[in-house]
């Protein structure tokens, strides 16, 4: 019974654990690469203005460049109130 209790208090204990889960794409960019593989590491990265560039920074890896769902372009000018 000591086991099973120690036993569940070290799975719970790593559960805890765990990486917390982030926002991974960014906002202020329209484009996203994601770059999956053991050797390169899984990432989106979140940094590109255009396909065109994200597809020119996807050279030689394995990648995939996509449209950022997140994208939430600042407006030109702020909005002011009629007076």
């Amino acid at each position: 019974m000591r086991l099973l209790g120690a036993l569940l208090l070290a799975l719970g204990a790593l559960w805890m654990t765990r990486p917390a889960s982030a926002q991974m794409y960014d906002p202020r960019y329209p484009v996203c690469m994601h770059v999956y593989g053991m050797l390169v590491g899984e990432r989106m990265d979140c940094v590109f203005t255009s396909l065109e560039q994200c597809q020119a920074g996807a050279v030689g890896l394995p990648a995939t460049c996509l449209v950022n769902p997140y994208y939430a372009p600042r407006s030109a000018r702020p909005h002011r109130p009629e007076r």
